[in-house]
């Protein structure tokens, strides 16, 4: 090989070895946020992350107050500025969502156009680390459901929860519930059963979904029975038939969960990345509630007991 060949050569490597480098580097705006988006007086708890796809383009995933986890397909930068815009998952309407922000400190802060084409500030920290370990120490069990009646729980206004001959009943759509004592790590055992097509789901520390729903005989699914909602696909639907009674054992550990359904280890030790939809907060270090979604279809629990975990 000739000398200008081999120079040749050693350049291109190192031009692409450069390239490889800096989009290793990443951009201050690259990783996982979790905003707070004041729409209407409320504050609606909301997750973005920002990651390079090859050397030059940002794209990401986004999170609203309600729905999955949805794609975004690129972050476009704007000198300090930064945007994207996203279809309507759930939101009433067909317009996109359009977001702009920029880094202000450690954080983010911004405006999002909603699909009414109103205008709403955020501002988004970054999502923290939750450690996991490994030697575990077991607490006193908690029975979240004493069998008798709705003590230890919160109920909203218009609350359709009820205890029926023993059993934690939700019979028609209405309010979640959710408990009055909060958990950090924890072991939780769970019976239920629902009707035929009917939907709900257990919120751990009110902010990641485990899906319940009648799936029975479809492809496992992050949306379907077993899975964290839109982040976590089970490695099998376990599912049984509507009206039967089914089982749930939920070992959370930092961001680190395995899910036991009907028997069958569907989910092992996978990290939920973010808050799913319907999150009632996303300050995700502190201590959480369990909460029931009853706002969508009926549903019935016998047996709801957990088990704090820390460190030995």
């Amino acid at each position: 090989m000739s000398i200008l060949k081999t120079t040749l050569t050693i350049l291109f490597f190192v031009c692409i070895n450069t390239n490889i480098l800096v989009a290793q580097e990443g951009h201050p705006l690259e990783g996982k946020w979790n905003i707070t988006i004041d729409q209407e007086g409320e504050k609606l708890p909301s997750w973005l992350e920002i990651r390079h796809s090859g050397n030059n383009t940002l794209i990401g995933r986004f999170t609203y107050a309600f729905g999955s986890a949805r794609p975004v397909a690129e972050i476009e930068k704007h000198g300090d500025l930064f945007s994207f815009e996203i279809p309507p998952q759930w939101e009433p309407g067909a317009a996109n969502m359009e977001f702009e922000g920029k880094i202000v400190g450690g954080g983010l802060e911004g405006t999002m156009i909603y699909v009414d084409g109103k205008t709403y500030n955020w501002t988004a920290t970054k999502s923290p680390m939750l450690p996991y370990y490994d030697n575990q120490k077991e607490g006193k069990t908690v029975k979240l459901f004493n069998g008798k009646n709705l003590n230890g729980w919160i109920m909203k206004e218009g609350n359709q929860w009820a205890v029926i001959d023993g059993i934690l009943t939700s019979s028609k759509s209405g309010v979640n519930l959710i408990s009055e004592e909060k958990f950090q790590d924890f072991k939780l055992h769970a019976e239920f059963r629902y009707p035929e097509d009917s939907n709900s789901g257990l919120y751990l520390r009110g902010r990641y979904e485990v899906q319940i729903a009648d799936n029975i005989g479809l492809e496992a699914s992050s949306i379907y029975f077993g899975g964290i909602y839109g982040l976590l696909t089970p490695n099998e639907n376990a599912a049984l038939k509507a009206g039967e009674w089914q089982t749930y054992d939920i070992t959370l550990i930092g961001r680190r969960i395995t899910i036991v359904a009907n028997g069958k280890t569907v989910i092992s030790n996978q990290n939920i990345e973010a808050m799913t939809g319907g999150a009632l907060d996303n300050n995700e270090a502190a201590p959480g509630p369990i909460m029931i979604q009853g706002d969508h279809g009926p549903v019935e629990f016998r047996k709801l007991e957990i088990t704090p975990l820390s460190k030995g």
